[in-house]
C-alpha cells in the first residue's frame, strides 16, 4: 500500500510518499515548496489572497505529484499559521475546491499526539517515558507518555515565527531588553507545563522539527547528509552559547552558521532561546534529536487504523469555532 501526507507548516509546504511495509511508512519520495507564510503574516491576522494562491498551487503540486507515485489523495493538515488566522474556514474550503485536497486544521494538542507517536515508534520501548519537544513556527508542543500515545501534552504560542514577530527587530541584533523581554514571556508560558515534565521524570527526551535540527547543526550535531541513522544529540549548555552567538548577528547573517538555513535564519534566535528555556525549566540537559515527528505520526495513524480516524480530525477544523480539541486516543476509541 502506497500512502502520502501534506503538511502545511509556516515556511514551508511538505508531500511524503511512503510504502507501508510491515506496518511501517518507508519513504519512498519527498518534496517541498516554499512558502514562507511565516513572513507574511503576523499572528492573528487574516491569510492575505497572494499568500492564498501561493498555497492553493503548492497543496495542487503536491496532490499531483503524490498521485504520480501511485498513492491515493493525501491528508493534508496546516499549522498554527493558518489555525489562528481569522480567515482559516475561507482559506481551507478554496483548498479544497481548487485542488481537491482536503486540506484541515489540527488542534495543537492533537499535533502533539501525533508527534509524539512518531517520535515513541522512532526511539522504541526501550526509551522508557518519554518527554517530546517541538518547536513550530506559530507554537511549541510539549508531550509526555509511557506508551504508544502520550499521557500529557500541551500546545503554547511560542512558535520561532511568532515570537520574531513580537519580540525581535527586523535589522540588526537584538537588544538585551529584547531578549530579556523575549525569556520573560517563555518562562511565563512554560511556567506549568515544565513543572510537570519535572514531575514526571523522562528516562528519555526528544525533540523534533527543523528548528531543532538546524540548531543541532550549529551546536555540533553531524549534517544531515549522514542519513537519519546517525544520533544526533543537543547539550542544553551548547544550546545556551548558540543563543550567544545568534543574538550577536542581525537575522540576515545568520545563515552563515552552520546548520541554519536563509529562511529560517530571522526565527532561528527565538527558536534557540524557546529550545534552551524550555530544557532548563523541565531540567533535561539534553535531548536526542528525532527525525520522525508529525508527518510519521499521520502515516503510522493510517497504517495502523485506515484512513477512517482522519475524518474526525478533519470535522473539527471544519467547525467555525471548535470546542476543546478531541485527542486522538478519544477518536479511537469511538470507532
Amino acid at each position: 500500500m502506497r500512502i502520502s501526507v501534506v503538511d502545511v507548516g509556516s515556511n514551508t509546504v511538505r508531500l511524503v510518499v511512503a510504502d507501508a511495509e510491515g506496518g511501517v511508512p518507508l519513504p519512498v519520495h519527498t518534496a517541498k515548496w516554499r512558502l514562507r507564510l511565516s513572513e507574511q503574516v503576523s499572528p492573528g491576522e487574516d491569510i492575505p489572497e497572494e499568500a492564498l494562491e501561493r498555497l492553493v498551487r503548492a497543496v495542487g503540486e503536491a496532490g499531483r505529484t503524490a498521485a504520480r507515485w501511485g498513492a491515493a489523495p493525501p491528508p493534508a493538515f496546516a499549522t498554527a499559521v493558518v489555525r489562528g488566522a481569522p480567515n482559516r474556514l475561507e482559506v481551507l474550503r478554496t483548498v479544497r475546491e481548487r485542488t481537491g485536497i482536503a486540506l484541515c486544521t489540527l488542534p495543537g494538542e492533537v499535533e502533539a499526539e501525533l508527534t509524539f507517536l512518531g517520535a515513541r515508534r522512532w526511539m522504541g520501548w526501550r526509551s522508557g517515558p518519554l518527554a517530546l519537544l517541538d518547536i513550530g513556527g506559530g507554537s511549541l508542543e510539549v508531550a509526555f507518555g509511557r506508551g504508544r500515545l502520550p499521557d500529557f501534552v500541551a500546545s503554547l504560542p511560542l512558535g520561532a515565527g511568532r515570537l520574531t514577530h513580537e519580540f525581535l527587530p527586523a535589522c540588526g541584533p537584538p537588544s538585551p531588553g529584547q531578549l530579556k523581554a523575549l525569556r520573560r514571556k517563555v518562562r511565563h508560558q512554560l511556567r506549568d507545563v515544565a513543572a510537570r515534565i519535572r514531575w514526571e521524570g523522562p528516562r528519555t527526551a526528544v525533540a523534533t522539527s527543523r528548528t531543532f535540527q538546524q540548531l543541532g547543526r550549529l551546536c555540533g550535531a553531524a549534517p544531515g547528509r549522514h542519513g537519519p541513522f546517525v544520533e544526533r544529540r543537543l547539550r542544553r549548555a551548547d544550546l545556551r552559547e548558540a543563543v550567544g552567538r545568534l543574538a550577536a548577528l542581525p537575522a540576515a547573517e545568520r545563515s552563515a552558521l552552520p546548520g541554519i538555513s536563509a529562511p529560517r535564519a530571522a526565527q532561528s534566535l527565538a527558536g534557540a532561546v524557546v529550545g534552551h528555556t524550555a530544557m532548563k525549566l523541565t531540567g533535561l540537559r539534553k535531548v536526542t534529536l528525532c527525525p520522525w515527528a508529525i508527518r510519521e505520526g499521520v502515516l503510522l495513524r493510517h497504517i495502523e487504523d485506515g484512513a477512517s480516524w482522519w475524518a474526525e480530525v478533519s470535522r473539527l477544523s471544519d467547525e467555525a469555532a471548535p470546542p476543546d480539541p478531541v485527542p486522538l486516543r478519544i477518536a479511537a476509541a469511538r470507532k
